[in-house]
């Protein structure tokens, strides 16, 4: 079966606008039919009716459902939803007029044309409608009322459903407007005449046959990618030659068994459905030869018989080939799909029979080994390998004929593959193999490596420069803890020498120097002092960014009182009073290292305090917003009521040895606290900030293993 791409089909605008024209046309034509029968009643001209002397006429009714029925089928092929609107309400109409007329027909017979004497006595005379006589023949209604119901179903259904039930409903009309016609010819009446019914006029046959081809135009406009891979006229010469054989020969021989080959002809139809629907039609015309011919007695439940044989091998028939269709249907779509995945991947797909020759090669190949699948397929798989795989492939080959041993087969490994510039480059190769049948084909995803092979050159040699670099920061941290201890030992003992001295001359010969003398003996003295503890402060910053830190988890409330218990007395010495905001929480972190970081805020918000009673609280913020829209959440704060610090200065004061002013006691200080304290709550992944008002106060702001968030949040 030859399926059609219905996206790549219904995308050709050129070929769906010409279906379209031939449905619109068609519309018009018979709009112009319908009028020209309208136009001979109200004229009383009896020649435009029959066109053919002694032929049956077009009933008023059929011409008017001509009408409609074009009207219908023209403005069905127009977008919007008034052409809509307008196609539903003349296809009602039409199928309205019709239904009634076969109710009227089954229900009171073939001599009762109410529909008809009803319609024409108001625009023709009694005379003339009684000269004419006849009306609306079964065959004709039955053609107008399923095709505008087929109309009126493709306006509201899916696409799908709606194009292929319109092409089976064209498929009925041509094919009973092709027998009536065939009638005419051969002069047989049971070809345009259903039994003792009214007959199908000649005109209204053509126009019949016209609709049914306005019908199919429609359909095929609806998705030109669903038409029929088959010559329209095999599956009408097959209604045609179905019906005529079955009209034409004696009763009881099984001539519905020629409507087989027109089930069959769904398989060349694009959806699966349709052997269902041409079952359909055929049980159709099978009851239509029944109901067309007159039995015997003898003969009816005998014909009967024949024919429900007949129409169950149909079903049958159809019921095989719908499944059939199904599962093809079913088959080529992931056909196409794995086709479209082995296409689309970015690694090359490679597929070889048993002997190594390439029988399939994806563009990703292409592109990656530089071959055309013409230069490719056919020729052996060793082409696209260097040595040694090259020489050893038709080996493995030979073994796994023999003996079957798989030694690659459902593994991933790393190989070299060549260009066909002669470039050897490495790749991943995964293989596997497929049965089909008899015969086995191994198919191989390859995918280049080359970049990811140079990214692990490039990591080695930078893991070897880490390890260099890393080297080279141990031997300077090293060298760094032996300077620190000689600077520990070789610069304090000069400095111990130098303030001993000073407190001996001062002790010895203080009541022989003069006021002067004194003054700079006590000035060395100090600076001596103060020497030693920027060395020993330095010595103690290098250190804390080197060692560990000892976390566990700690009671910041238990730290912050102990650091005011320790400070009792300084407190007092100054007036000060500390007190906690709420509760502080339990934290992991280095309580040692902690404890200091609150004895040197405080202890400095209380230095630098020109209130008479400096007050500091300590306390413990869930969630901080800040004046600059950064956000924090477990914030510690210490906060005082001091001198405040002006905004350019609040980076400075973090820096080692650096310090505003001094303070009533400054000999005592190196201005390194805050520089040790960003470095501590820097070693547990924090932050700290402050906010302050010049005359009012400052608040340090500081985090313990997370940061602000927000643009203008410190790195």
């Amino acid at each position: 079966m030859q399926v059609r791409d219905a996206a790549t089909s219904g995308r050709d605008g050129t070929e769906s606008d010409r279906y379209r024209m031939v449905a619109l046309v068609v519309g018009c034509l018979l709009v112009l039919l319908g009028l020209t029968a309208l136009t001979g009643w109200l004229l009383e001209i009896g020649i435009i009716i029959s066109v053919v002397p002694g032929f049956p006429s077009m009933a008023f009714n059929t011409a008017l459902c001509f009408v409609l029925s074009g009207i219908g089928l023209a403005a069905s092929t127009q977008t919007g939803k008034p052409y809509r609107s307008i196609s539903a309400i003349a296809c009602g109409l039409a199928a309205l007029l019709t239904a009634a007329r076969l109710t009227e027909i089954v229900t009171l017979g073939r001599t009762v044309h109410n529909v008809d004497v009803f319609l024409t006595q108001i625009f023709v005379s009694p005379t003339f409608a009684g000269e004419i006589g006849g009306g609306m023949g079964p065959n004709t209604a039955l053609i107008f009322l399923i095709a505008n119901l087929s109309i009126l179903f493709a306006l509201h259904a899916r696409e799908s459903r709606g194009q292929l039930v319109q092409e089976l409903t064209s498929y009925i009309a041509i094919t009973l407007g092709m027998i009536a016609l065939a009638g005419y010819i051969t002069d047989a009446e049971q070809g345009y005449r259903w039994g003792p019914y009214a007959a199908m006029a000649l005109p209204t046959a053509v126009g019949l046959v016209a609709f049914g081809c306005g019908l199919l135009a429609r359909s095929w406009w609806l998705l030109p990618g669903n038409r029929a891979e088959i010559p329209l006229w095999i599956p009408a010469t097959i209604c045609f030659t179905g019906l005529i054989v079955d009209l034409y020969t004696p009763l009881g021989v099984a001539n519905g068994i020629l409507y087989v080959p027109l089930v069959l002809t769904a398989l060349w139809f694009g959806n699966r459905n349709a052997p269902i629907l041409f079952a359909f039609v055929c049980t159709v015309l099978l009851l239509l030869g029944f109901f067309a011919v007159s039995h015997g007695e003898n003969e009816y439940w005998r014909e009967a018989a024949n024919r429900s044989i007949t129409a169950a091998t149909l079903w049958l028939v159809a019921i095989f080939v719908f499944y059939f269709m199904r599962n093809s249907q079913h088959l080529e779509t992931e056909r196409i799909r794995f086709s479209a995945l082995v296409r689309n991947t970015p690694d090359a797909v490679i597929a070889i029979d048993e002997i190594g020759r390439i029988t399939s090669f994806n563009p990703a190949a292409e592109s990656m080994f530089g071959y055309t699948p013409q230069e490719a397929i056919g020729n052996n798989i060793k082409m696209l390998m260097p040595e040694p795989y090259h020489s050893e492939h038709d080996t493995y080959l030979g073994n796994y004929r023999r003996t079957g041993e798989e030694r690659i087969i459902g593994t991933t490994r790393m190989v070299s593959g060549r260009r066909k510039n002669g470039v050897v480059f490495p790749i991943d190769l995964s293989v596997s193999a497929v049965v089909t049948g008899s015969s086995k084909t191994f198919v191989g995803i390859v995918r280049d490596i080359s970049e990811r092979v140079r990214q692990e050159e490039r990591m080695k040699t930078t893991l070897a420069q880490l390890e260099a670099y890393t080297a080279d920061l141990e031997r300077s941290n090293h060298d760094l803890d032996e300077f620190a201890y000689i600077a520990s030992h070789d610069l304090k003992e000069p400095l111990r020498g130098l303030h001993n001295h000073s407190r001996f001359l001062l002790e010895d010969y203080e009541d022989k120097l003069d006021e002067d003398g004194v003054r700079r003996l006590n000035r060395l003295v100090r600076l001596s002092q103060r020497m030693e503890k920027l060395v020993n402060d330095l010595l103690y910053f290098s250190r804390i960014g080197r060692q560990q830190l000892a976390v566990k988890r700690t009671d910041i409330g238990a730290i912050v009182r102990d650091v005011v218990a320790t400070m009792e007395l300084f407190l007092e010495e100054r007036h000060a009073k500390v007190v906690v905001d709420g509760v502080l929480p339990e934290v992991v972190c280095d309580a040692p290292r902690l404890t200091e970081v609150f004895r040197n805020l405080v202890t400095n918000a209380i230095k630098y305090n020109d209130k008479p009673a400096p007050l500091v609280s300590v306390g413990y913020l869930e969630r901080y917003v800040g004046t600059d829209g950064t956000t924090a959440r477990n914030v510690f704060y210490v906060k005082d009521n001091g001198k405040g610090i002006a905004q350019e200065f609040h980076e400075d004061i973090f820096r080692i040895f650096k310090r505003l002013e001094k303070s009533q006691d400054s000999e005592d200080g190196t201005g390194a606290g805050l520089t040790f304290v960003r470095k501590i709550i820097g070693r547990h992944n924090g932050e700290i900030w402050l906010e302050s008002t010049v005359g009012a106060g400052t608040t340090f702001y500081f985090t313990l293993g997370r940061k602000r968030e927000g643009q203008n949040a410190a790195a």
